[in-house]
């Protein structure tokens, strides 16, 4: 494990890994996505904002998505370690999550609709039915896809992981003693979803082929109320944002 100490201007609203030694991070207190050279530990660049950013997901390696004030959605370009602004997507009112999924964004808000996938110019394509179950959100503001188009969303209200396939029709759901104030959600693999379980002070590992959350890194791992993360393919490294949101803890993990 090793520690990426970052100037107390940075709060770390959300990040992702773009390349093997980047990451993007949305940083609330200065308004500004920044990209930051995890090993030499330093801000190479970084672009304005109109608003307060929120959550961000990539949607290729080199364009990222990011909630910005109510109902933005700002697109940045990253090329050749610079960033630069491109269209913003209006989107609902109260926008809290995002994901990029086969070439569209799903984005959950904070009270009805609660969730919609739109289009890359923000089209509403899909909304969640909630007709079955019309209290089935309460806060889900971190989400995640996978390569089969399922989405994940983490839900701090109701303490649930909710699976969606590409259409937003409900999967399945998950509960678990294990999972306190659910927050930060990425998929490693299809059967591998990585959960911050913030009152919990660890990441716990979600396999939805069987049902089962188990913890993969706990108090002992210096794991304390973490919020947000962001995993390397390359480097095999998980990046983890906790209640010292200056600093970045880094895990190697297989």
């Amino acid at each position: 494990m090793a520690d990426l100490h970052l100037v107390e201007e940075v709060y770390i609203e959300d990040m992702a890994a773009v390349t093997p030694g980047t990451l993007l991070i949305s940083n609330e207190r200065m308004k500004c996505v920044q990209l930051l050279d995890s090993r030499k530990r330093q801000v190479l660049c970084e672009v304005q904002l109109q608003d307060k950013p929120g959550r961000m997901c990539l949607t290729d390696r080199n364009t990222a998505a990011v909630c910005v004030g109510e109902d933005k959605i700002q697109i940045i370009q990253v090329k050749d370690k610079k960033l630069t602004l491109g269209r913003v997507v209006t989107v609902g009112k109260n926008v809290l999550g995002i994901t990029s999924s086969r070439n569209t964004l799903v984005v959950s808000y904070r009270k009805k609709p609660w969730l919609e996938k739109v289009s890359m110019d923000g089209k509403v394509l899909k909304q969640f039915d909630m007709r079955q179950n019309p209290e089935h959100f309460k806060f889900p503001d971190y989400i995640c896809s996978t390569l089969d188009g399922s989405v994940f969303l983490s839900d701090r209200g109701t303490q649930m992981i909710t699976q969606v396939d590409a259409s937003l029709n409900l999967l399945q759901t998950f509960t678990s003693p294990l999972l306190k104030y659910p927050r930060g959600i990425i998929a490693v693999t299809e059967d591998q979803i990585l959960v911050c379980s913030c009152h919990n002070h660890s990441i716990v590992l979600l396999q939805p082929s069987t049902n089962t959350v188990t913890t993969l890194l706990g108090k002992e791992d210096e794991i304390h109320y973490p919020y947000s993360m962001t995993y390397c393919p390359d480097e095999k490294k998980l990046f983890v944002a906790s209640d010292s949101a200056e600093i970045i803890k880094v895990y190697q993990i297989a």
